[in-house]
């Protein structure tokens, strides 16, 4: 039997279903209820080694207020409704705007993208779901208001509540998005609007400026959850300095990783380097510079190390390509820069590159853009590397330390070789801990390739936990496998909130492993 839905909410009949889409008209107005397959479909795209059906939306509806979600949590409660909910939709490798699960209800966002306001002087923003970081990034630039942004790489279509409500990371001091977040709006389960931190209190101004407000600490609880919906987020922004200094230093040789680690920590603690310190490897610098595998090779399976290294000579690059910037007055600048120069005349290897040197060249260029602050989408290159639509991040989390590097390094590259996959990753250095990410990369249009991808995502899972490696992010389609690997008793909490807050689960049942 057809139905006019491209999916059904699970175990609803198809006139239960019709009553509720009837109800968000009422609501939300026709045009902001989507049931047909031209505007549904664009919902259910995704980069991951699992069938699309798995993640297709039943319905598609958009809010403009705080109001109207409320009005389609209420909905939602009333039919048993599940409703996954997206900002911007551009999580790439992550799920992107599709469900986690076949038939919930998309509730979208990005129609509520007011920058409600910007504080030059305590350095705050106030914004929606919906604003991006361009839209951000052009009002603070049109009002000459001298702040400067912290982003994820594909920055420009990207938003920072989205963002940060992931716990994403940037390239600037203030990469760290959590953090620096301050306040946040959450519509619960049950309708109800909290306001967390300081919001709660009636003509309070402090609301920006203060996380803690008393009391338990709520926000990091609405973080990769299904607790609530986040109508509004506040978040501080940093001064821009007086100089900005961006360098990149070169390594030749793969094996050189762990000395990279153990140069750079020291750095990193002492803030002389302030920003999180990207080790990029040589497929991911290359990609992003629209090199295809297919210019060298059209061999299956991972590219050969003599490839890897006529490529590394083509496009001037290094093995390891290590990006920094220094931040301050020009005295500071100069201080922390003779540390710098100084510690690496110390480690007796690597080119050091300067912004004088590079010149616009790719992709130191876009790299700077990272660092200060400027959105780009440079980095959506590494989709060109295979092409085919597959893509799949693999997030795993270590101390900052040389030996950690080398034995993640070995593992993944060995794992993803075995698939006939490449290495193409990168290590981004924070204060003390140390974010491997790698992208998966495969051609989405041929089965037997999305299969070996799969099969690759679990066992780069299943190894690293066995070695007490665990991701701090995770596609859709693996979000069941990651809690697991955390343990009974964090579930056992986790399911006891979710019981608590949202009896009837009907907030993005299974994001994060999470169900009542």
């Amino acid at each position: 039997m057809t139905s006019k839905y491209m999916a059904l909410p699970e175990g609803m009949a198809e006139s239960q279903f019709d009553a509720a889409i009837a109800r968000f008209k009422a609501e939300l107005g026709a045009d902001n209820v989507m049931v047909d397959a031209e505007h549904v479909r664009p919902y259910n795209k995704v980069m991951m080694a699992v069938p699309n059906e798995e993640h297709t939306p039943s319905a598609v509806v958009t809010a403009t207020t705080v109001e109207q979600v409320q009005a389609v949590v209420k909905i939602c409660n009333e039919f048993k409704v599940p409703v996954w909910t997206v900002s911007t939709g551009r999580n790439f490798g992550y799920g992107s705007a599709a469900p986690g699960r076949r038939g919930q209800v998309i509730l979208d966002l990005r129609k509520m993208n007011k920058i409600i306001h910007v504080d030059p002087e305590l350095c705050t923003a106030l914004v929606e779901p919906g604003v991006t970081y361009q839209q951000l990034y052009d009002y603070l630039e049109e009002n000459n208001i001298p702040l400067m942004l912290s982003f994820s790489a594909p920055s420009a279509i990207a938003g920072p509540l989205g963002n940060t409500m992931d716990r994403g990371v940037g390239y600037t001091p203030y990469g760290e998005h959590f953090l620096m977040q301050c306040g946040m709006e959450v519509v619960l389960a049950n309708g109800d609007v909290l306001r967390t931190g300081m919001g709660s209190v009636k003509g309070d101004k402090a609301w920006q400026v203060f996380k803690w407000g008393y009391g338990p600490t709520l926000d990091g609880m609405f973080t990769q959850s299904n607790y609530g919906i986040c109508t509004k987020m506040g978040f501080w922004l940093m001064p821009k300095p007086p100089v900005f200094k961006p360098f990149e230093i070169q390594f030749d040789e793969e094996t050189d990783i762990a000395e990279i680690v153990e140069f750079i920590r020291p750095l990193r603690i002492a803030q002389v380097i302030p920003n999180s310190v990207v080790i990029a490897g040589l497929l991911w610098e290359a990609a992003t510079c629209n090199t295809r595998r297919s210019d060298y090779t059209q061999e299956p399976g991972h590219t050969p190390q003599h490839i890897l290294k006529q490529i590394q000579k083509d496009k001037h690059l290094g093995a390891w390509n290590v990006y920094c910037a220094l931040y301050g007055t020009q005295e500071q600048v100069d201080v922390n820069w003779k540390i710098v120069t100084g510690a690496l005349k110390k480690l007796g290897k690597g080119r050091l590159i300067t912004q004088e040197e590079a010149g616009d060249t790719q992709p130191f260029k876009y790299r700077s853009q990272l660092m200060s602050g400027v959105p780009n989408l440079q980095e959506f290159g590494l989709y060109n590397w295979r092409g085919g639509g597959g893509s799949m991040w693999f997030a795993p989390v270590s101390q900052a330390r040389g030996s950690e590097c080398d034995a993640q390094y070995d593992l993944a590259k060995k794992i993803l070789n075995k698939h006939g996959l490449d290495y193409v990753g990168e290590f981004i250095v924070g204060w003390r801990d140390m974010h491997h990410v790698i992208d998966v990369l495969y051609d989405r249009t041929s089965e037997e390739e999305t299969k070996r991808a799969n099969a690759c995502f679990n066992e780069l899972l299943d190894e690293f936990e066995k070695r007490g490696y665990a991701v701090y992010r995770v596609n859709t389609a693996f979000q069941e496998r990651v809690a697991q690997c955390y343990g009974p008793v964090k579930r056992e909490v986790e399911r006891k909130i979710k019981r608590a807050l949202d009896p009837n689960g009907i907030l993005a049942p299974g994001k994060c492993g999470i169900d009542i």
